[in-house]
Parts: C-alpha cells; sequence; structure tokens
C-alpha cells in the first residue's frame, strides 16, 4: 500500500540514491550475516561436539535454544523498542552482535557458547523486527519491492550460502574462527550503515493494537500456521544433516561440504525462479515448495546410498526451502501492509518456533529411533504442510482486494 512510500520522503537531508542503495545492499549483507549465525551451527556439530567432548546430536540443543530465544522475545522487544530511533537502534543491537560473537570465539565451555548465543539471539529478534520496513523507507523512490528482494535474497542465501561456507572456514581454521569472521564481517556493516544511514524515526510499526487486527485476517493466520509446520518439518531434518551424510550416508568430510554448496546453489535457483514466476502464479509457489519439500525429506534415506542421487535431492530440496520462505515472507508483507514491523515480528518467531522444533525434534527422533528416521519424520510433517497450503491458496482473502 502507498502508505510506506511517504515516509521515504520525511528524512530530512534527502540522501542521495547512490547512498541509498549503499544502505539497502548493507541491509541485505546483514541478513545473510544474522541469519548464517543462525544457522551456522548446523555446519559445526561435529567439530564443537569435539571440542568439548559431546556427541553431535547433543551439541544440536543450541540451535534449539536459539530459536526459541529469538520466537518469545521478537514482538515484545519490538514493541518495547518502538519509539526507539531506527538508526541508533540498529547500531545498538549491532553492537550486541559482535561483543556475543567474541564471547563464542573465546568460549572455555560448552555453556559459555551458549550464554553468547543467547546474546546473539536477543540481537537477531530485534534486527527481524525492524529490518523489512527499514529496507522499505530507506530504499529509492518507488524501488521498495526491489529492496524487500535484495533483502529477501540475503536472507535466503544465508541459509543455503552461510553453511557450506562456515564449514570450509571451519575444517579450515577451527570452528571459533568461523564465529570471529562473522563477527569481523558484522562490524563491517555496522560501520558502513553508521555512515549512510540517515535519522530514521520510528514509523508505522505497529503496536499491541495491530494485533487485534491481524489476528482477525485468517489468510494471514494461516500463513503463520503454516510456516510453523513446515519450518518445524525443514529442521527436524536439516538440523543433523551434516552427521546424517557423515555417519549414515558414509560420505567424506569433503563430500558432505560440496553437497552444502549444491543445497547453496539451489537457493540462487530458487531465489532467481521466485522472482520470475513468483507474482505471475501466486497460487503455486507455496503448494509446490511444500511438495518438493516433502518428497525430498522423504527420499533422503533412499537416496543416500549414491553420492550422485543426494546431491540432486540436496539441488530440489535447496531450491524448494528458499522459494517456501521468500512466498511466506512476500504473502506477510502484502497481507499486513498496514503493521509490517508487527507482522514481520510475528512472522521471525514462527519461523524460529519452528527451526528450534525441528531440531529438538530431530535430536528426539535421533536418539529414540537413530538418524536414518529424521527424513521420514520430516517428511511427514511437510506432507501435512502441502494440505495446509492447498487450503490457504484456495481462500478468497489469500490475495487482498487492494490492488498496488
Amino acid at each position: 500500500m502507498s502508505s510506506l512510500s511517504p515516509q521515504s520522503a520525511t528524512l530530512q537531508p534527502s540522501p542521495s540514491e547512490t547512498q541509498q542503495w549503499i544502505s539497502v545492499i548493507s541491509l541485505a549483507f546483514a541478513a545473510f550475516i544474522f541469519n548464517t549465525t543462525e544457522f551456522i551451527p548446523v555446519a559445526l556439530l561435529s567439530d564443537i561436539g569435539q571440542s568439548f567432548a559431546m556427541p553431535a546430536t547433543d551439541v544440536g540443543i543450541m540451535i534449539t535454544i536459539y530459536a526459541w530465544v529469538v520466537a518469545p522475545v521478537s514482538l515484545p522487544m519490538m514493541l518495547l523498542t518502538k519509539n526507539i530511533e531506527r538508526r541508533f537502534l540498529l547500531i545498538a543491537l549491532f553492537i550486541v552482535f559482535v561483543v556475543s560473537h567474541a564471547l563464542s570465539y573465546f568460549a572455555w565451555s560448552f555453556d559459555v557458547l551458549l550464554a553468547s548465543r543467547i546474546g546473539i539471539a536477543f540481537a537477531h529478534a530485534l534486527f527481524w523486527s525492524i529490518t523489512a520496513s527499514l529496507a522499505v523507507r530507506v530504499a529509492p523512490k518507488g524501488k521498495a519491492f526491489q529492496a524487500l528482494g535484495l533483502l529477501a535474497t540475503g536472507t535466503a542465501l544465508a541459509m543455503v550460502l552461510g553453511i557450506p561456507f562456515g564449514r570450509m572456514i571451519g575444517e579450515a581454521y577451527g570452528w571459533r574462527n568461523t564465529f570471529a569472521l562473522i563477527a569481523a564481517g558484522a562490524a563491517m556493516i555496522c560501520v558502513i550503515l553508521a555512515k549512510t544511514l540517515p535519522r530514521l524515526p520510528s514509523v508505522n510499526s505497529g503496536s499491541l493494537s495491530s494485533l487485534k487486527v491481524l489476528i482477525k485476517r485468517p489468510s494471514l493466520m494461516i500463513v503463520f500456521a503454516l510456516t510453523v509446520i513446515v519450518i518445524t518439518a525443514q529442521f527436524t531434518a536439516y538440523s543433523y544433516i551434516e552427521p546424517f551424510a557423515l555417519n549414515i550416508a558414509h560420505f567424506s568430510s569433503s563430500q558432505t561440504t560440496t553437497l552444502l554448496l549444491i543445497y547453496g546453489a539451489a537457493g540462487f535457483l530458487g531465489s532467481y525462479l521466485f522472482g520470475k514466476f513468483g507474482t505471475k502464479y501466486p497460487k503455486v509457489a507455496i503448494p509446490l515448495s511444500c511438495t518438493i519439500l516433502a518428497i525430498s525429506m522423504l527420499l533422503l534415506m533412499p537416496l543416500s546410498t549414491s553420492f550422485v542421487s543426494f546431491s540432486i535431492l540436496s539441488l530440489f530440496w535447496g531450491m524448494a526451502i528458499i522459494c517456501f520462505s521468500l512466498a511466506q515472507q512476500a504473502k506477510t508483507l502484502s497481507l499486513a501492509s498496514d503493521a509490517t514491523d508487527v507482522s514481520m515480528a510475528i512472522y521471525s518467531g514462527l519461523y524460529n518456533v519452528g527451526i528450534g522444533g525441528g531440531a529438538l525434534l530431530g535430536g528426539l527422533v535421533t536418539t529414540g529411533y537413530g538418524l536414518n528416521s529424521i527424513g521420514v519424520t520430516g517428511g511427514i510433517l511437510a506432507v501435512l504442510g502441502t494440505f495446509v497450503a492447498l487450503i490457504l491458496v484456495q481462500r478468497q482473502d489469500f490475495i487482498p482486494s487492494a490492488k498496488g
């Protein structure tokens, strides 16, 4: 809706278009960094476990704790900070993020590592509550969708490129240096944003009263429910893909990294396909991506006997989760354009409920039935998600009647 566009006109010194694009691109890099750090333990579970003499499946609790800190605090923190000037708030949360990563680097016990991750999770929760609307505000006039596209691409690529990249650094230099590199990258982005962002008074962030309005939008509520179901399914299997590839499929360490890179390349492809066809076929992206996710996870064990077949599976799996995530984020923003910060805080929180729930469920399944059962468990949940997606896209309010 046009209610978002006038806000960019309220920026005082009117930065140049180049400056505006630098701000947007920096926010996209920040999105990449913030999401990379959330998912990076997936690639480093075995190495971290070795450092603290723990099995990889026990180390997986750090994924659950991180996600379940983000989930409940996203909305309260957004509401508590809704009157704080956005540039100041962004720089403050970057400082917390960098300092917490320094603690991760020096962590002398697993408990200290968990404590540092909780600090990062608080910064993460606030970052995702305010960033989507910030990207729209700082973008050049009429370029809001491109700004959101860049932000979404940074987000998506973190899951698929950040993980193999982190694993390669972890393998070469140790997991601690992976966290150190993330801290250094975040510090650089913080300096760029401090120099390029104008003062941004808080506007249109929404309030508790927005919740009453959002709850009365059935399609939005189904989008939120679907996010929890499918992301739980995804992370039931994906959280433990590294130990699965090493110990069940018996791939070498370099083959496992290659698989994660293929999954990463699929993210580029999925992001491109969504950008090209997502708006043309709005009712296809969500159910189709859920279906491919379900098939990918159900075939995890049968296709693990061959590296080639597992590579093809990784390609489709990576494409599907990116398309799903981008479609859900775009749908959340279109169904709640009048309360972007509140809706994105809820979406981010629920996404993290799914991540934490999936990592926990995957750990319980692994303990009870073995690593070879994670694919079937995630696949069954994704089948349920496919049915919910089909119900969602048939609803009349799925596509808001107000155009533009």
